[in-house]
């Protein structure tokens, strides 16, 4: 099967690699093309011109910034796109950037599914992602073995769903990488080693995968970029706009966002366990561990 990605950045570029080592002939295209002709050496076919790109794939992925970028991408390839073309976006937008997405797409003759993912660019790699897909059973079978070379999919609902899911488990990952550095923070102030309480807590209720992983991370103070600072305030108000469109108040989240408003003044571009260092600037004096700083 003919697939074109689009965007090949952090995530892109790893996402490519699994579906070319699971076989799949790929294209790939990139607003800066150096990147894309990167990945000629792996076995992907990088074209430079967006419309020859696009043209002839049955399955077109996107994995762009944000909704601006995907709508901005999608209408130039729109005229060159194949009719009954299914194009998939990976991309983390907003529910009602996807449901227009897939209005516009269905309108003239093809097909849309929004697939966000989470799991880093470690799961990319590994091919470990969970993708949270939303469209039409039908187009969710054809789309799913391709899915499967980047990691788990399941089909939560139609156009839009995907998005919802996505921002449901980034409302989860933001507010719980603050918590896990309120604990550690509170461990180091109250006099016990931080490192031997995360150890000690790990396997009970508190256990979970931002434990593991960003709270190593906070403990070694690396802060280089995995996940931005600045996407995961994207994601953030993401989640305000969905909760307002439903008519609902999401106060602990709110407050989340406010503490990334702040921190993406002086670090966006940190990963978005430096919520830590956004914690220690509100206690002067306290700070966990004696490493430095590892930032991008």
């Amino acid at each position: 099967m003919h697939i074109s990605f689009l965007g090949i950045g952090l995530m892109g570029e790893p996402m490519v690699r699994r579906l070319l080592a699971h076989g799949h002939p790929v294209t790939v295209w990139n607003r800066t093309h150096a990147k894309a002709q990167a990945l000629a050496e792996a076995g992907a076919r990088p074209v430079a011109d967006l419309a020859q790109a696009v043209s002839g794939a049955r399955i077109v992925i996107s994995m762009l910034e944000a909704g601006p970028t995907v709508q901005q991408v999608l209408a130039a390839a729109l005229p060159a796109l194949q009719a009954n073309a299914l194009w998939i976006d990976m991309s983390s937008t907003q529910q009602a950037e996807a449901q227009a997405f897939h209005a516009q797409l269905t309108a003239q003759g093809r097909r849309f599914i929004d697939a966000p993912v989470s799991g880093g660019v470690g799961g990319a790699a590994a091919g470990t992602l969970a993708i949270m897909a939303g469209g039409s059973a039908a187009d969710f079978a054809e789309a799913e073995p391709v899915l499967a070379a980047m990691g788990r999919a399941t089909l939560v609902g139609p156009a839009g769903s995907g998005q919802v899911a996505k921002l449901c488990n980034q409302l989860i990952v933001g507010a719980t990488i603050n918590i896990v550095a309120e604990a550690l923070l509170l461990a180091q102030a109250a006099g016990a080693d931080p490192a031997a309480m995360r150890a000690a807590i790990r396997g009970g209720f508190a256990e979970s995968k931002i434990l593991e992983v960003h709270g190593q991370r906070m403990l070694d103070r690396n802060f280089v970029a995995g996940g931005k600072v600045s996407t995961q305030l994207k994601d953030q108000r993401n989640i305000l706009a969905a909760a307002e469109a439903a008519g609902i108040v999401l106060p602990l989240t709110a407050l989340v966002t406010a503490r990334y408003m702040t921190l993406a003044q002086t670090m966006p571009q940190a990963d978005h366990a430096a919520a830590l260092i956004g914690l220690e600037q509100l206690n002067p004096g306290q700070r966990v561990g004696a490493a430095p700083d590892q930032l991008s």
